[in-house]
């Protein structure tokens, strides 16, 4: 069983994920926050997360929104049967999809073959897309970002976890740990949690203090 110090620091830890959800600006839907996404988080285009492929922003063809922590890990929490239904019927999941936070632009390719996979360490480095160093074990069904990307993935992962109770795994939230360790914020990561806050109140703290990720327990 666990001891009375293990239950109220579980019972303050999920107030202060509520508390910080609550105070978040909850837009209406997911696409209610697209616009605002792409015109003022990154006016002036920007880079993808996962190829570091630079795009203007007037020029997204090819460019789409990835969730990093996936949606469809959301889905199955909440026992929603598609995303459709969720939409419907969950606020919660709603404000879960349209958190800035977790947004990236991601080459349409590469966010779809990546899917809801998690992250991992793929063995021989055998390039499919190119120049971009991505990744993709079909079997296993892994995805292996670039190391310039794994750090705002690990700071992004750890924001929906402690922010709505999510859950990581503990190999992988160790793998991340690492991560974050490995690739510390830059002035652009800075520079998005800035622009977010302002638009929907709450900020990444992984992004401000990142040593607070050792804390994290999965």
């Amino acid at each position: 069983m666990l001891g009375k110090k293990w239950i109220a620091a579980l019972i303050m830890l999920a107030l202060s994920s509520s508390l910080l959800a609550a105070e978040q600006q909850v837009f209406r839907d997911y696409f209610a926050a697209l616009p605002l996404f792409w015109q003022q988080v990154y006016p002036d285009g920007g880079n993808t997360l996962y190829c570091g492929q630079h795009f203007a922003q007037d020029q997204r063809r090819d460019i789409n929104v990835e969730h990093v922590y996936p949606m469809a890990w959301v889905m199955s929490s909440l026992g929603c049967r598609s995303r459709d239904a969720c939409r419907r019927k969950s606020p919660r999941f709603n404000q879960i999809e349209s958190d800035m936070h977790n947004l990236f632009p991601a080459r349409e390719d590469i966010n779809r073959i990546r899917g809801s996979a998690p992250f991992d360490i793929i063995p021989g480095e055998a390039r499919r897309f190119g120049h971009c160093d991505f990744e993709f074990d079909t079997r296993k069904r892994r995805a292996e970002p670039a190391p310039a990307a794994r750090g705002e993935i690990a700071r992004a992962m750890f924001h929906m976890q402690e922010s709505y109770g999510l859950k990581i795994f503990r190999r992988q939230g160790e793998m991340l740990q690492r991560w974050n360790r490995e690739d510390p914020p830059d002035q652009e990561e800075q520079r998005r949690n800035t622009v977010i806050e302002k638009l929907q109140g709450t900020r990444n703290r992984f992004i401000d203090d990142p040593e607070a990720a050792a804390k994290l327990r999965f």
